[in-house]
């Protein structure tokens, strides 16, 4: 039984260049994709190409190196690290005789895996019905045939139409259901506002270590893990900074402080889903509730992986996507995370007209972090006017 499990599990991966400059970064995601949704992979296939084939992608010559490693080991799953169109998709079932998943599908399945609350579990849904909805046909045999059975001739409705009806009714109960959350959550956002408190988000490329910093600010116990995507829901806590009327470390959490003299220095903190390189466009439409919570924030804290030699196109991607809904006005403070990895100092960073534009600082050691609550501090003391975001600042190796 070990066995069958461990074999259900296992899938050949295939990537082809197309000549991106960012084509090693992508593989090397779609390792960790499969890795965070528990693949454990069999083989790599990678090829050049000028452009994909219409028909099967890959192309035949190709298509048939991967059926020959398919039928060797047995592998059950076939996961191309590409959109593919339902047409491919069916060709290359057909022909390599395994379940065959594009990087999409592999997104939806991890957020599947990882959404824990209500309104994270309906908005996976959503999104995975309107992928499924561009791919019901060819997915069952009898699908698209009329039933002809006793008591169902006449016009009736094909199978193909039957299940249409059934998707579209439920993705518009599940609209229905996040249009009621969200409006819950502008009740609460209503009630921060009346008291004045600064609202903080935490956006940031997946697994530059958004948890790891929430947890040190709110000693949370978000779930922390080195995957992508670990967390999906959207946690806010409430945080006391430093000021006159709240010494540093009192009142953190909800302690008895919570509300007396240091209201003046309180802060919600929110911590959001991490992006990613082509993150499908229905996951961020299904999302935008959830991250409507960043696009009226206050300030964005911008986590970046300190560490890796990509970061300048993750920002560049987390920026494309806080644009998609709407919050690219909102002010940020870029947050290089895991100095700790290169033994580099703690730091903070000003720009020309004086305000802090970056802070440098290790999440797990908690190097940094007393850096980062003066600069919350200040940013409550002297709010700026919405400005566009900040440009990338090098970190200085």
């Amino acid at each position: 039984m070990h066995e069958s499990t461990t074999a259900a599990n296992t899938a050949v991966l295939v990537s082809l260049d197309f000549g991106t400059p960012d084509y090693a970064e992508s593989l090397e995601e779609l390792r960790l994709l499969a890795e965070s949704a528990g693949v454990q992979t069999v083989a790599l296939v990678e090829g050049k190409r000028q452009r994909p084939d219409a028909s099967l992608f890959a192309g035949s010559g190709k298509v048939d190196e991967i059926a020959a490693i398919v039928e060797q080991h047995e592998v059950p799953l076939v996961i191309f690290n590409h959109d593919l169109s339902p047409a491919q998709m069916r060709n290359l079932t057909a022909r390599l005789q395994a379940r065959v998943i594009d990087r999409t599908m592999l997104i939806l399945d991890i957020f599947a895996l990882r959404a824990q609350s209500h309104e994270g579990k309906v908005q996976v849904e959503l999104a995975q019905l309107k992928y499924l909805s561009t791919r019901l046909v060819g997915m069952n045999t009898d699908m698209g045939q009329q039933k002809y059975a006793v008591g169902a001739r006449g016009p009736g409705e094909t199978q193909l139409e039957l299940d249409r009806r059934k998707l579209d009714k439920r993705v518009q109960l599940l609209r229905e259901r996040l249009e009621k959350l969200r409006r819950h959550r502008q009740v609460q956002r209503k009630s921060r506002n009346r008291s004045d408190v600064l609202s903080v988000s935490i956006v940031g490329y997946t697994n530059a270590g958004k948890s790891t910093l929430f947890n040190r600010l709110t000693h949370a116990n978000v779930y922390v893990a080195n995957q992508l995507f670990a967390t999906l829901d959207t946690t806010a806590r409430r945080v006391f900074i430093a000021g006159p009327e709240a010494p540093e470390g009192e009142g953190d959490g909800a302690g008895p402080l919570a509300g007396q003299a240091a209201r003046g220095q309180e802060i919600v903190l929110s911590d959001t889903v991490g992006f990613i390189r082509h993150l499908p466009h229905g996951l961020v439409a299904a999302f935008r509730s959830t991250l409507e919570e960043t696009a009226m924030a206050d300030l964005l804290l911008h986590v970046v992986d300190a560490n890796s030699p990509e970061r300048h196109d993750q920002i560049a991607e987390v920026n494309k996507v806080l644009h998609e809904v709407g919050a690219q006005n909102i002010p940020q403070i870029l947050i290089f995370n895991k100095i700790d990895l290169q033994d580099l100092p703690a730091a903070v960073k000003r720009d020309e007209y004086g305000k802090i534009s970056s802070i440098h600082l290790s999440a797990k050691t908690g190097a940094g972090i007393d850096e980062l609550r003066a600069a919350l501090a200040e940013f409550r003391d002297t709010p700026a006017p919405n400005a566009p975001t900040q440009e990338w600042h090098p970190l200085n190796n």
